[in-house]
């Protein structure tokens, strides 16, 4: 699997502005009735309508956190399946060279044992061929 590496930005720009709060005016205002503030848990900048209960908050929270879990699991079992295909190419190809030379002297030292019995036994020996 092969990986792009990205260079990370030598400045990133701030997107912060610094805004000038005016004083209070000097006269007050003429004040109105005093509107019910709601209860910032339960509001979470929805219309009236759209507001919901606790219960379902949760539920909702849990049900996004369900979906994205699976997605996470897709894509996990994809791409460790690609990586650890690899690392276990990678290692093949670098045992591939040593496997070859230590089959080839244990094969080499086992035709040798093999010779070397064969001529042992069959020293002095009339050729097959009859001559």
């Amino acid at each position: 699997m092969a990986s792009t590496l990205r260079t990370p930005p030598r400045f990133v720009p701030t997107l912060t502005t610094v805004l000038e709060i005016p004083e209070e005016p000097a006269i007050p205002e003429p004040q109105a009735a005093p509107t019910p503030q709601p209860d910032p848990a339960s509001a979470m900048a929805l219309p009236p309508a759209a507001q919901l209960s606790q219960a379902e908050i949760v539920s909702l929270e849990e049900q996004l956190l369900h979906r994205v879990l699976q997605r996470v699991d897709l894509s996990l079992e994809e791409r460790l399946s690609d990586t650890v295909s690899a690392a276990v190419q990678h290692q093949l190809d670098a045992m591939v060279p040593r496997l070859r030379n230590e089959i080839e002297a244990v094969l080499r030292a086992l035709v040798i044992e093999a010779m070397a019995a064969e001529l042992s036994e069959n020293t002095g020996s009339t050729p097959a061929s009859g001559a």
